[in-house]
């Protein structure tokens, strides 16, 4: 999960199509290069045999707006790597204050942070 993270953060779109199971794998796919990830916070994860699940919430700045996606996401063991197969995932706009934490868990202020 963490990896597949980082290539959202890196803009990596080969690494996340060969680490996604062939079962649901897109045919292309596009990240929008002006994304900027901030976060990730892994709240759970188990394994039982060869299946896998992770549930995260992750948070991202677009142009001025701020989102976070929270995902319950299935995975599968193959050859000793783990794919990616599908997910519930939720995505919402969020609104932060200035004396929030900021989102990008930097320990500081919204507002010495990344409201600008």
């Amino acid at each position: 999960m963490r990896s597949r993270y980082s290539a959202f953060v890196l803009h990596n779109a080969e690494y996340l199509l060969k680490s996604w199971h062939s079962s649901t794998l897109p045919q292309t796919l596009e990240l929008n290069n002006d994304d900027r990830w901030l976060s990730l916070f892994v709240l759970s994860s188990q394994q039982q045999g060869s299946s896998g699940k992770v549930h995260f919430k992750a948070y991202l700045k677009e142009e001025n707006e701020f989102y976070e996606l929270e995902e319950n996401s299935n995975f599968v063991l193959e050859d000793g790597h783990w794919f990616y197969v599908d997910g519930l995932h939720s995505f919402n706009k969020i609104t932060v204050q200035r004396n929030d934490p900021c989102p990008c868990n930097s320990g500081r202020k919204f507002k010495k942070c990344c409201s600008g």
